[in-house]
């Protein structure tokens, strides 16, 4: 805009002043010209042709005698009088000089008209062709200039542009990878010096980021493991407990069978507490056949194998954890018949280099609300709550996120058609 602004601001300025200089020097040429012709017709019986002839005007000029009602010119040419505006003429005639820039069959030109005694005009029509040439040269220089100019400071802001960008670009690279689970990720000090505060700032946050989660995971699970003996333990007693149940009285009977679900759901919770700590370490990647993995699952929760749908095209093996995708699949399935319904269909299919895993139920859903938090840790669903669902131990769909986020993917909670919800997991780079 600026080069554009500029161009034309210089073509106008050059425009008019060529202009304003030409006219100029034609009006002094025409009162220089009417000088002599005035003289040439003062005397009797005048040769007004030759007189006309007598100027020196070059081919630009065309001289123009209105005297006794009659026009008189050097050539038989009548456009030239034609060319001369009537009421440039009605001005002349009247006894003032009048200038008018006019655009005729030959071109542009300015026609100057000088009022002489008795009702006699003097009339110059002086081209502006070459002029206009002119003008029309300097406008497509002044483009030109504006354009390359243009691209010379689009092509220097680009480059600044990307200086000055690249910082920040490698500053969402490691901080998109450090989201995706991987903590070693930083900012080379040495790439930009100018940012050394900058990456130094980055590094120490992420270090600190990462000796925290450290912390945090080696406390759960120290607690998890702390935990499994004394659960081993009580679980063995309840065991005792249970076996002897028709010994007790009702209420002991009742008592023992609530410590032992109770027990058995503690466990539950213990070795999940276990996974999520385990759960931030990069993915094991190998290649697994997933639709006889998902078989497998569905068998061991005593679930029909025709549940599972390999989508056409989709291949047989994908670069997976196998435990992770295994606790993916049964934790999902778990969620269903516990929450859902019951599972009516898995669906394994692959979108480019992107896999992804669906589990549909036919409960009743999942609200909108409820859909951003439910993947949060001990976080449990409206219905269960309300129908005071004890079983779950708010980790299982936190665990499916924590793995998916391992494959680089996430997961969502949609809407099956028919109704139900449908769990989708994607994965990234799992396609061989």
């Amino acid at each position: 805009m600026l080069s554009a602004c500029l161009a034309l601001a210089s073509y106008q300025l050059i425009r008019t002043t060529l202009l304003d200089e030409r006219e100029r020097t034609a009006v002094r040429a025409a009162y220089f010209n009417a000088t002599i012709v005035h003289s040439g017709i003062s005397g009797d019986q005048p040769d007004v042709l030759e007189v006309l002839r007598s100027l020196d005007t070059g081919s630009a000029r065309q001289p123009v005698l209105r005297l006794d009602g009659r026009w008189y010119a050097r050539g038989a040419d009548s456009a030239v009088t034609d060319a001369i505006p009537a009421p440039l003429r009605k001005i002349v005639e009247g006894g003032r000089p009048a200038v008018q820039r006019i655009g005729s069959a030959s071109g542009p030109a300015v026609v100057v008209g000088v009022p002489l005694t008795g009702g006699t005009a003097f009339y110059q029509v002086d081209s502006l062709a070459e002029l206009d040439g002119t003008v029309r040269t300097v406008g497509a220089v002044l483009l030109a200039v504006a354009l390359m100019t243009t691209a010379a400071g689009g092509g220097v802001g680009w480059y600044a542009t990307r200086r000055v960008l690249r910082p920040l670009g490698e500053v969402t690279r490691a901080a998109r990878d450090i989201a995706g689970g991987d903590l070693t990720a930083r900012l080379d000090a040495a790439s930009d010096p100018d940012l050394s505060s900058l990456t130094r700032s980055f590094n120490g946050m992420v270090d600190e980021l990462s000796g925290r989660l450290e912390r945090d995971r080696r406390f759960a699970a120290d607690v998890a493991h702390e935990l499994r003996s004394p659960l081993q333990t009580l679980a063995a007693s309840a065991s005792v407990l249970t076996r002897r149940r028709d010994t007790l009285d009702e209420r002991s009977a009742a008592a023992a069978s609530l410590v032992s679900v109770e027990i058995q759901r503690f466990q539950v919770l213990v070795n999940d507490l276990l996974e999520l700590a385990r759960s931030d370490q990069p993915a094991q990647r190998e290649p697994v056949a997933v639709a006889e993995l998902a078989r497998h699952v569905c068998r061991s929760r005593r679930l029909p194998e025709d549940l599972v749908i390999l989508v056409d095209g989709t291949p047989q093996r994908w670069h997976v954890d196998r435990k992770r995708f295994r606790q993916m699949l049964g934790n999902l399935l778990d969620n269903a018949v516990q929450h859902g319904g019951g599972p009516v269909a898995v669906r394994l299919g692959a979108e480019g280099d992107r896999c992804y895993l669906e589990v549909d139920d036919e409960g009743p859903g999942v609200p909108p609300a409820d859909r951003d938090t439910v993947f949060g840790r001990f976080v449990r669903g409206r219905a269960a709550t309300a129908r005071g669902d004890s079983a779950g131990t708010g980790l299982g769909l936190a665990l499916v996120a924590q793995h998916a986020a391992a494959h680089q993917g996430g997961a969502v909670i949609l809407d099956r058609p028919g109704g139900g919800a449908r769990f989708r997991v994607d994965l990234l780079g799992c396609a061989p």
